[in-house]
């Protein structure tokens, strides 16, 4: 995720609907596609927003253990979870009670929407930070609305042209949203209706056609159709940058380079491993390397580049993806890579289960890498559905 000092976001993920429409043995949210539930991909999305977001579950009370592993595991650190009420209304409140302080925007999801891309959250965010109001996304009604009685007589014909098929997330400043909460007397159909009852605007911004809900056995067929057969390609890029430390033995591209200066680091240092974990991570939304493994977890001191590379796939797997191929850069004075490039390649090959190209080259003399402080890797990697 990029550095942000801007607002500090929570995402309030509602997952405490049993989903009877759906047919399921469980809740909706419980209910896995293609291999995730959809709790764990609506957190994948929240993970993959630009800025760092805090989620907050709501779930079933008698789920609260399940829900709390299943969300650490998506989210790669320990979520607060809540139990949701008899409504969903009910739900969102006991949501926001545990908000902390301190945050300034809050955004309302449902768990159902299991597909809502990352992008989607930042646009709301993005709107709520630029207007100070309400915003939720929504979609235009193709198709034509007819009013009808309780007999099935059609009425009127509704001008669609001022009507948008309405999603989640939906994001509001967090004291117009408690606001609303205080004031409201009735249940309504979404976070909307509150905020606007009580006197906030409230904008619709482009939605995204991925974020339809969950709802019925057709529109989870619909999904893994989505996953399966039609899912755009995903690129992602990684870089990192390592001082030599000619007091280290030196690892890279996961080998071991005896009589080398090695590199300083939390773990081995191994730049190689380190690229190509952050691209493999941003191709999938799921944050970057310091995220995901944090220089303060002890787990991970001294460990070596094949850690990084096994969770890193099993976490891009486990999203729903598989790796089509990588290629990696490497950009110093030393080592000399030529004369084990293929052995690197097919060690990281192996590691990944997918196809890794290893390149090297120098800056001429010129910076950091130039003047033989340290070298730095650049990493590209494809993701297919």
């Amino acid at each position: 995720m990029d550095s942000y000092t801007g607002p500090r976001v929570a995402v309030v993920i509602v997952a405490a609907g049993s989903g009877t429409r759906l047919g399921a043995e469980r809740p909706k949210a419980f209910v896995t596609l293609q291999g995730p539930t959809l709790l764990e991909r609506s957190l994948h999305a929240v993970r993959g927003m630009r800025r760092a977001a805090d989620p907050i579950v709501v779930a079933p009370a008698e789920l609260l253990a399940e829900a709390a592993e299943l969300s650490e595991r998506a989210s790669g650190r320990p979520v607060q979870v809540v139990a949701g009420g008899a409504t969903r209304q009910r739900s969102v409140a006991e949501g926001l009670a545990v908000v902390d302080p301190s945050v300034e925007v809050v955004l309302v999801h449902d768990a159902a929407r299991a597909l809502a891309p990352a992008t989607l959250f930042d646009a709301v965010v993005d709107a709520v930070v630029e207007r100070g109001y309400g915003v939720i996304p929504g979609l235009p009604v193709s198709d034509t609305v007819k009013r009808i009685g309780a007999d099935g007589i059609v009425h009127e014909t509704v001008d669609r042209s001022a009507l948008a098929a309405v999603q989640t997330p939906q994001g509001f400043p967090r004291e117009q949203l408690l606001t609303a909460y205080a004031l409201a007397e009735s249940d309504e159909t979404d976070d909307a209706g509150l905020v606007a009852a009580a006197g906030f605007r409230v904008d619709v911004v482009p939605g995204d056609a991925h974020a339809f809900k969950v709802t019925t056995p057709w529109d989870l067929r619909r999904a893994e159709e989505l996953l399966t057969g039609s899912r755009s390609p995903r690129i992602g890029s990684g870089s990192d940058t390592h001082a030599y430390d000619p007091a280290a033995e030196l690892w890279l591209a996961g080998l071991h380079w005896p009589g080398e200066p090695g590199l300083a680091g939390h773990s081995d240092g191994d730049a190689v491993a380190h690229a190509i974990v952050d691209a493999l991570l941003s191709a999938a939304g799921l944050g970057d390397i310091g995220g995901v493994f944090g220089t303060g977890d002890p787990r991970f001191s001294g460990a070596h580049g094949d850690v990084f590379l096994t969770e890193a796939r099993r976490r891009v797997e486990e999203a729903g993806f598989r790796i089509g191929n990588v290629a990696v850069q490497v950009i110093g004075n030393r080592p000399k890579l030529a004369g084990r490039r293929v052995e690197a390649e097919e060690r990281l090959s192996a590691i990944l289960g997918a196809p890794v190209s290893v390149g090297a080259t120098t800056t001429d003399g010129l910076g950091f890498t130039g003047r033989g402080e340290g070298l730095t890797a650049q990493a590209t990697a494809l993701l297919l559905g």
